[in-house]
């Protein structure tokens, strides 16, 4: 183990024993390099966040412009900030018209901690719905609407009056009642493996949701900027949300979240009390700056058509493999089902061994999972397939 090394595993709060310890040298596109100069094709993006790869030329620019302006300058909500105003106009262009309110914050799931909050203040309710096979982080709110048990049982007591269902059964849509403040659902699952709900459902949801009165609050941190194949995932089901969280690949890199809803809705953090939701850093302009170009990127960069022909080519090859069991795709995220978690780990570290990135799912660890930068080019495609499929004949 290098000095380095001993180090992080010494002085750097963990989050498993088992970590990559990768020392990072840099990172461009689709690769990052360590410090011996060894490159590593990425296919997880920092699991969904780099969709447009490592340090996109037009986001470091609008970076290096906001840099010789300002950076934080007062918490947010109180002072008008062109990087805020840029992106919230981006926004604006490709969300639905009643969605016309975007409250800026640090991570995806702080935007679940200020939906849930929304939920409660807007519906003047208590009871919250999620469903089976939820993540949506893991802070003590995210964490009590999340379904994975083994997560949650060393830290409860957890929000009250919760309540789980069956994920993608129309039958248990009647539990959805005029006590449910909100329900909150991820559009495609993608800690429990890639998991996508029929039309029939999430439009019956969207029905229940209007029928009593509860917000439907879509968790888009992971599925939304492109990674389905849309800028939304929720444009596949012709349904609109009453709240959008969203994370992850909106900062291009740089660490941001985003509620976002009706600005009738938000403008209820105003009174009652005043300071509903608050946030020293939310709403950067460095963060803002990088989010703004990343949504131009999406918009003039990605070749949609061309993505999901890669995508279903790659898909397919994979899938035909005699180890690979079953398997899950929507856009750009994967889910390939082996026999076992011995299998996804030996997996995991060939591809590591040859230069590859792949990762694992939280609560479905009998498959391996790949959510790539969105504008690879075929050579990448066709490594990262070798390289996969190298590793798959080695069980």
């Amino acid at each position: 183990m290098t000095e380095a090394q001993q180090f992080f595993k010494s002085h750097l709060g963990q989050t498993s024993p088992f970590p990559f310890l990768i020392e990072v040298e840099r990172a461009e596109g689709a690769y990052i390099y360590d410090k011996k100069g060894k490159a590593y094709l990425d296919m997880i993006a920092g699991v969904a966040v780099n969709n447009i790869g490592h340090r996109h030329p037009k986001v470091l620019k609008a970076l290096e412009n906001q840099l010789q302006k300002h950076l934080h300058v007062m918490v947010y909500g109180e002072f008008i900030q062109d990087a805020q105003q840029d992106l919230a106009k981006q926004l604006l262009q490709v969300l639905p018209r009643n969605l016309d309110g975007v409250y800026v914050v640090n991570s995806g799931t702080e935007a679940i901690e200020a939906a849930l909050k929304l939920a409660k203040r807007v519906t003047g309710r208590t009871e919250l719905v999620s469903f089976k096979g939820s993540y949506h982080g893991s802070t003590h709110g995210s964490m009590s609407v999340s379904a994975n048990e083994v997560k949650k049982i060393a830290f409860r007591p957890l929000l009250p009056d919760i309540r789980i269902l069956p994920h993608n059964e129309l039958a248990f849509l009647d539990q959805i009642t005029t006590r449910t403040s909100g329900v909150l659902l991820e559009t495609i699952q993608g800690d429990a493996g890639v998991r996508k709900p029929s039309i029939e459902f999430l439009q019956a949801l969207r029905q229940r949701c209007t029928e009593v009165g509860a917000l439907l609050i879509f968790d888009e941190i992971q599925c939304g900027m492109g990674r389905t194949g849309r800028i939304f995932a929720f444009e596949h089901f012709n349904i609109v949300p009453d709240v959008l969280a969203l994370g992850k690949a909106l900062g291009g890199g740089m660490p941001i979240g985003a509620l976002v809803a009706a600005q009738k809705h938000l403008n209820q953090f105003t009174h009652d009390p005043m300071l509903g939701h608050i946030t020293t850093f939310g709403g950067h302009p460095m963060v803002c700056a990088a989010a703004a170009a990343t949504l131009q990127v999406l918009q003039s960069e990605i070749n949609w058509e061309l993505l999901e022909q890669s995508a279903a080519s790659f898909c397919s090859k994979i899938a035909a493999h005699p180890k690979v069991l079953t398997h899950r795709r929507v856009g750009a995220m994967f889910a390939f089902d082996l026999k076992n978690s011995e299998e996804v780990e030996k997996i995991v570290k060939h591809c590591l061994d040859a230069g590859l990135i792949t990762f694992w799912f939280l609560s479905h660890p009998y498959s391996f999972r790949l959510s790539p930068p969105l504008n690879l080019n075929q050579a990448e495609w066709d490594s990262a397939q070798r390289i996969i499929l190298s590793a798959l004949d080695t069980l």
